[in-house]
């Protein structure tokens, strides 16, 4: 049983989180807070598993509130964000301190519509339950050495220095992982790089900036039509998929609202797939942190054209081994690296010289 407590300022949506939790079996709602100050002697008195934290609160907001449950007790926090542009600055904030994923809030007060949010609440509160449970357990190791998995399948050019692109699938986890990686690249480096990360429409635009700040390579949410161009970081849009093809000698990037199986928008089997058709290309694919398995139809797709490095992230430093565990158990991943040693591989894969 996972044992939640719910943070809100709003007696609405204290309620109605409560209920959506109530549902499922394997969640308790085990008691509810107003605010930060409150949240914290709860936290001490109820000893949850999980919680739910509304980041706009008087007294104790929730960026303040979360830097104190890290510090203090390293529970996993799910935050809960509001639309507006201060309130998706906060989340992405919230996930680079250490929260464990956000839900939205309807944009509207009526309570059907707060139902769009019930299935992404409980699938996200389990995961963390289960993610707490599982560091709980887990034994303190020594960082390993990274992991080769199977034998690369880059190809020699002769056609001289060969043209290079990067490509990253992410979900729960990874605005904290891409802090960890994207800022280590190079400003010059060469190869454009292209990222999914699960996120709805509005949000990935303060992540493109907050990662655009702490990094010397160019970071932009990517628009239709972009030159996928060298020495930039492509985010893609919450709400839309991502593909890369050849345009006029160079790449060009495109954005449509077509459906995949996986049900994400963006999603990583989307971009891998279309990647894999830039045959000409030396490509790197990158999986990191996650729940489910995006990404591994794709890079079976993408492997099967050749000149492909792929890298998954280290259960060790995933906040949900889920992606790069598909991966995996698919054979498909040639490296797994802790996430502080991606960047450095996927810049060592690009170099301009031919090894």
């Amino acid at each position: 049983m996972i044992r939640v407590l719910v943070v809100d300022d709003s007696a609405f949506m204290r309620k109605m989180i409560s209920d959506f939790l109530t549902e499922e079996k394997q969640i308790e709602v085990i008691g509810t807070a107003r605010n930060g100050e409150e949240a914290l002697k709860k936290i001490e008195l109820l000893k949850p598993d999980v919680i739910t934290l509304d980041i706009e609160m008087p007294v104790m907001n929730g960026t303040d509130t979360l830097r104190k449950i890290i510090e203090l007790y390293q529970l996993p926090v799910i935050m809960v964000s509001s639309q507006t542009q201060q309130g998706k600055e906060c989340t992405i904030n919230c996930l680079e301190i250490g929260a464990f994923d956000f839900i939205t809030k309807p944009s509207g007060s009526i309570s059907l519509d707060l139902y769009k949010i019930k299935e992404q609440l409980v699938e996200r509160v389990i995961a963390a339950g289960l993610s707490g449970q599982q560091k709980a357990a887990a034994p303190a190791v020594i960082r390993p050495e990274p992991k080769r998995i199977a034998k690369p399948v880059l190809s020699q050019s002769k056609s001289g220095p060969g043209r290079h692109i990067v490509c990253i699938g992410t979900s729960t986890g990874g605005p904290r992982a891409l802090q960890k990686v994207i800022p280590k690249l190079p400003k010059d480096l060469n190869a454009p790089v292209v990222v999914v990360q699960h996120m709805p429409e509005g949000f990935t635009a303060s992540l493109a900036d907050r990662l655009n700040h702490l990094s010397d390579i160019r970071v932009k949410e990517a628009k239709d039509g972009d030159a996928a161009l060298n020495g930039c970081v492509y985010i893609a849009p919450g709400g839309k998929n991502i593909s890369v093809i050849k345009n006029s000698g160079g790449l060009k990037i495109v954005l449509d609202n077509h459906d995949t199986p996986s049900r994400h928008k963006p999603s990583a089997d989307y971009l891998f797939r279309s990647v894999g058709k830039l045959t000409d290309y030396e490509k790197v694919a990158v999986i990191m942190t996650g729940m489910g398995s995006d990404g591994t139809a794709g890079l079976k797709d993408m492997l099967a054209s050749g000149n492909v490095k792929t890298i998954a992230e280290s259960e060790e430093s995933c906040v949900v081994f889920g992606m790069p565990k598909a991966a995996v158990k698919a054979g498909l991943i040639h490296e797994i690296k802790h996430v502080e040693d991606i960047a450095a591989s996927i810049t060592s894969c690009v170099k301009k010289e031919r090894v």
